[in-house]
């Protein structure tokens, strides 16, 4: 085990250096983290989390089991990967056709959720704080705050940043607000774009 430093890392984890890895972030069994990844702080990576060359990983970020995190994707901060979940960075992969120079990335931004089992296609890029269903395959783009599930993933709802499931229809036209029974934090539906509306800063 390396403990006492800047993070943990069980004694089973094989750590390629040069990498960087943020302070109090935990790294458990039979983790492999290749050479020149950036791991953020306070991060925590389940029993058998694989991440490439070149990976960039923010702060706060959960990765559960059995997830392999491949070259070209980044997770900004506050990410949640569930256990299983599956990234790719070849559209078209054959073993007999090198493809490196045709990698293409995948962006999960801030406060986003995979689902267990779910897959992320290459190229897709998922929105502040989206969720994606256990078991979803994602093909494309997700706007922020979106739910979706299915295979292919599909639009079924919208999320608060706190992961409570939104009183907003799937409708584009129109606009319509919303506000979280749980958190009570405000938001409004324009076409298929969610955003949250924070109050006005009060004058005096």
């Amino acid at each position: 085990m390396k403990e006492g430093g800047a993070y943990f890392a069980h004694g089973s984890a094989l750590i390629d250096e040069p990498c960087s890895i943020g302070k109090g972030t935990k790294i458990w069994h039979f983790c492999h983290i290749m050479t020149g990844t950036v791991i953020g702080e306070n991060c925590s990576l389940g029993q058998n989390v694989f991440v490439a060359s070149g990976c960039v990983i923010g702060n706060n970020v959960k990765i559960q089991n059995n997830v392999s995190v491949y070259e070209g994707v980044i997770l900004e901060d506050d990410v949640f990967c569930g256990p299983s979940s599956v990234f790719t960075n070849v559209d078209n992969p054959r073993s007999h056709v090198p493809r490196k120079n045709q990698y293409r990335p995948t962006l999960v931004q801030r406060g986003a959720t995979i689902g267990a089992n779910a897959t992320v296609v290459c190229g897709a890029t998922l929105g502040r704080f989206s969720f994606v269903g256990a078991g979803a395959v994602v093909t494309r783009d997700v706007p922020d705050y979106a739910m979706v599930y299915g295979n292919p993933a599909r639009l079924r709802g919208w999320m608060c940043s706190c992961g409570v499931k939104l009183g907003l229809s799937i409708a584009n036209d129109a606009s319509e607000p919303a506000r979280c029974p749980t958190c009570q934090r405000r938001y409004c539906r324009k076409g298929l774009s969610v955003s949250e509306v924070v109050p006005a800063r009060e004058t005096r």
